[in-house]
């Protein structure tokens, strides 16, 4: 369902927000008529869908440290240098590598029938055979936790709990536990494997993976996500008796294996060593070819550079690109470029990262210092009639530049609608198909506008809030 934005709803959502200091920042005029004009040739720009659909086409799927991700950077390399971007380079790393190889799991007995699954990264294989055993049913993480000791001793435990559809995608936080906690869990009392109910909102038999620990490590046990129509129909027949299940997971795994960040640069003039940092994560999982999660934010943040980099006059400010590596095992990409950029953080001006999709921004919240409200509010009023209401301050940026974030540097987050996100987050349906070009070209313009107006104001958001006064 989409989420229609009215002048009454926007009205309304700027009538809540507190009131801002009479010192409010004004928009340098030719500035905002720039920023504008970029809004406008977002809302018609194809660079961004090209990028998308190329890196989909081909390469595909990219799993964080694999051949296709080694890939996938020369492929960025040579798009990125075709778009005339400067400085484009690669920054290495290396991490620790998990990759699926066989995974099949079937219901054994008088009711015997296949069940759709899919690994969860981290997952230790099986016996070469597989295992089998009675499956166990718990409603969350928490009731695996509090089950008597060695109760599991043999068994497979089954955590069948569902996840909330939100906008803003806040079901996922608390879904997710399970996923990164019910091996270790379960290990505890003796099981011999996990199944999860997917992390998901989709209805389809389209399981969802994802890593069971940012730090890539591998897991206590064999662990795999059910589809979710497969959790219901293990859920139905737990109710009519004992059930066992034959679980076959086989899994590649390295202690290092090659990985590296993507930097491309649209070079600054009067304040060219201070740096407006918008990013992407190049990698995926490896089910369907990453569309969403995250070709899309590197299309969109692309796109938006290369339209600022189009402009007679360079910005102030130098925005920098980066198309990170291995996200989605552990953030590794924006720990390796905090590490590798620790002592340039002062000049690190702002961060934002597109990677919640290619649905409509709906919001945008910041990370500001106290005295740099102003220049938050006059941003947020700039997007307005894209359909974007303010958010709150409290941002510290999205995926890997909450490193970023996190130490300091002031961030954005320009929120997507991510009501159907879930659907399709680390799936088999992750693919080209399911971009909204519409809504992804309304992210360009947001993404053009933001990032030129922080570039070319020279404002100081991390500005620290005036000292009060004895009249105050």
């Amino acid at each position: 369902m989409k989420h229609i934005l009215t002048p009454l709803t926007l009205a309304a959502a700027f009538t809540a927000l507190p009131a801002i200091a009479d010192d409010a920042a004004v928009l340098d005029p030719t500035i905002k008529a720039q920023a504008e004009a970029l809004m406008e040739a977002g809302l018609k720009d194809d660079v961004g869908l090209e990028f998308t659909e190329s890196l989909t086409t081909e390469i595909g799927p990219r799993l964080a440290g694999s051949d296709a991700e080694w890939r996938a950077r020369q492929w960025a390399m040579i798009k990125l240098k075709d778009l005339n971007f400067q400085q484009a380079y690669i920054e290495d790393f290396n991490i620790p590598y998990w990759e699926r190889v066989t995974e099949t799991a079937s219901v054994t007995g008088s009711n015997p029938q296949n069940l759709a699954i899919t690994a969860l990264g981290g997952s230790k294989s099986t016996a070469k055979d597989g295992v089998e055993a009675e499956v166990v049913r718990f409603t969350s993480l928490a009731e695996l936790k509090a089950a008597p000791a060695d109760s599991l001793k043999g068994k497979i435990a089954f955590i069948d709990e569902r996840m909330v559809r939100a906008q803003d995608g806040s079901g996922y936080g608390y879904a997710v536990g399970k996923r990164s906690g019910c091996a270790q869990a379960a290990a505890d009392l003796g099981a011999v494997a996990c199944l999860i109910r997917s992390a998901g909102t989709d209805s389809h038999r389209m399981p969802h993976t994802g890593g069971m620990a940012r730090e890539g490590a591998l897991g206590a046990l064999p662990a795999a996500a059910l589809a979710a129509p497969d959790a219901d129909q293990l859920a139905r027949l737990l109710e009519r008796g004992p059930v066992e299940v034959k679980l076959n997971i086989q899994v590649k795994t390295a202690d290092s294996a090659a990985s590296g960040n993507v930097i491309a640069e649209v070079e600054g003039a009067s304040l060219k060593e201070e740096i407006v940092l918008i990013g992407c994560h190049l990698d995926s999982w490896d089910l369907g070819t990453g569309a969403i999660d995250d070709a899309a934010g590197c299309g969109i943040v692309v796109a938006a550079a290369n339209l600022i980099q189009q402009l007679p006059g360079k910005p102030k400010r130098t925005i920098r690109v980066v198309l990170y590596g291995s996200e989605e095992v552990g953030l590794f990409g924006g720990k390796a470029y905090g590490e590798a950029h620790a002592d340039q953080l002062d000049k690190h001006v702002l961060v934002a990262e597109s990677d919640f999709g290619a649905g409509r921004i709906w919001r945008l919240a910041t990370g500001f210092g106290e005295g740099a409200m102003a220049y938050a509010k006059a941003m947020q009023d700039l997007v307005a009639p894209l359909g974007v209401v303010p958010g709150d301050n409290s941002s510290k940026g999205d995926s890997d530049v909450s490193v970023l974030g996190n130490a300091g540097v002031p961030a954005i987050s320009a929120d997507q609608d991510g009501t159907d996100y879930f659907d399709l987050h680390h799936t088999p349906d992750d693919t080209f198909d399911k971009i909204d070009p519409e809504a992804f070209r309304q992210n360009v313009a947001v993404y053009a506008a933001l990032t030129y107006v922080a570039a070319e104001t020279g404002w100081d958001f991390r500005k620290a809030a005036a000292p009060a006064t004895e009249d105050q």
